[in-house]
């Protein structure tokens, strides 16, 4: 949602996601091409090893393009990691507030499970004094909650949740326990985990029946 400083040696790679079909003709397609590059290249080399010459070669587009549609390096890294986040990843809306939390748990398990991810967002965190890092960090974790709290706010409509729970809080309290499993414990996420962070979520932020 950062990362630099993978050892040549220790390289993995992040399956950059397929771009997303857009009309829109050839500025739909640079940009598609320009984010997948910037994926590439950050998976690869790390934060501190992508230039702007290497995403625009690898792309395909002279680098005055990039400059113009993204202005700076950081901006174009937040744009690039917010995209592999969002693609098919929708928020759910199962007209149910515990099948929504199931859906948001397995896309969060999907997206840190891929070859790479755990690494990159491992040294998202070690770099997180660089500004450009932290602000890329930062857009990345902003975005997802953003795109996720839907659920919530639909959840409060149907009367599931009080109208005083707070979107993010709700969240975080279902995703933070995913991410420590598999990034810090270093152990699977299966189904039955999955169910009691629901269950922990649920109980913490008020479900009603």
């Amino acid at each position: 949602m950062d990362q630099s400083g993978l050892d040549a040696d220790d390289k993995q790679s992040v399956t950059p996601p397929a771009p997303r079909k857009r009309t829109g003709g050839r500025s739909a397609r640079v940009r598609d091409a320009v984010l997948t590059a910037t994926l590439e290249q950050v998976t690869e080399h790390g934060i501190e090893g992508l230039t702007i010459g290497d995403v625009a070669a690898r792309a395909g587009v002279a680098e005055t393009t990039i400059y113009r549609r993204w202005g700076t390096r950081t901006a174009l890294i937040a744009e690039a990691v917010t995209e592999l986040a969002a693609v098919g990843n929708p928020a759910p809306d199962t007209g149910n507030l515990r099948s929504d939390l199931a859906v948001l748990a397995g896309q969060v398990s999907d997206l840190i499970s891929r070859p790479g991810m755990a690494r990159l967002v491992g040294t998202t965190v070690a770099l997180s004094s660089d500004p450009e890092v932290d602000a890329a960090r930062r857009k990345f974790w902003n975005d997802r909650f953003e795109r996720s709290s839907q659920v919530i706010t639909n959840a409060v409509a149907r009367g599931e949740l009080p109208a005083s729970v707070n979107p993010r809080a709700v969240l975080e309290t279902l995703s933070a326990p995913l991410y420590f499993r598999l990034l810090v414990g270093e152990q699977a996420i299966d189904d039955v985990f999955i169910a009691r962070c629901i269950d922990d979520t649920l109980a913490l932020h008020g479900e009603r029946a």
